[in-house]
């Protein structure tokens, strides 16, 4: 116990960025359970969600600054409104990897500095082209990014199936059915519907019996 107060009481590893200027909250940089993050540090009894951002792939730790956190902290980015339809077009950086959507519609970009560069008018004709097949495919970029199930500690995200949408943490899926909708589920639906899922434990399938010879 005292090795653990001990432990407890060291600093957390924190490294101190600088302050927004638009908020006046300090940005620190910081290793955590999936990777290495920025975030912003809240007012002391704020109820607030703080902003965090994953670094890029090509980002480091030891030597990201301010201004790339504040970068990534702009992250989902809004690229504009398509004038055809008024529908919101946005570039993400999702479980499997950076991509820009338009309602139901999403596109993985070959990068992630992507993000921040994108343009409205490239992701609009990215979006105008087919979704490729394949292996690829298999990996498209998640409708929506609900948030971590308080349960498993893993990332919800909405997908799209074969049998329709559903939730999934990357190793439960659960079909999302009734009154939900992959555009108003909330976190703490899904993460019902996934315990609900696992309670009923893996799915068996009855082998057909071999004929007697």
């Amino acid at each position: 116990m005292e090795k653990a107060e001990e432990l407890l009481a060291q600093p957390s590893g924190d490294r101190p960025l600088g302050v927004d200027p638009e908020t006046g909250r300090e940005i620190v940089a910081r290793n955590g359970r999936y990777g290495p993050f920025v975030t912003e540090v809240l007012e002391e009894g704020s109820k607030e969600k703080p902003r965090s951002a994953s670094l890029f792939k090509s980002m480091s730790l030891e030597t990201v600054t301010l201004e790339d956190a504040l970068r990534l902290l702009s992250i989902p980015r809004v690229l504009g409104v398509d004038a055809t339809d008024g529908e919101e077009v946005v570039a993400r950086n999702g479980r499997y990897g950076p991509y820009v959507q338009k309602g139901k519609e999403s596109r993985s970009l070959e990068s992630e500095e992507q993000l921040l560069e994108i343009t409205l008018e490239e992701a609009l004709a990215l979006l105008a082209k087919p979704k490729e097949r394949g292996r690829r495919a298999a990996a498209a970029a998640p409708l929506r990014e609900l948030g971590v199930d308080p349960e498993t500690q893993k990332p919800v995200v909405v997908k799209e199936g074969r049998f329709g949408p559903y939730v999934t943490d990357g190793e439960t899926n659960a079909t999302i059915r009734g009154a939900d909708t992959p555009d108003d589920i909330t976190l703490e639906r899904a993460s019902e519907l996934l315990a609900e899922r696992r309670s009923k434990g893996p799915s068996t399938r009855r082998r057909p019996r071999r004929r007697s010879s």
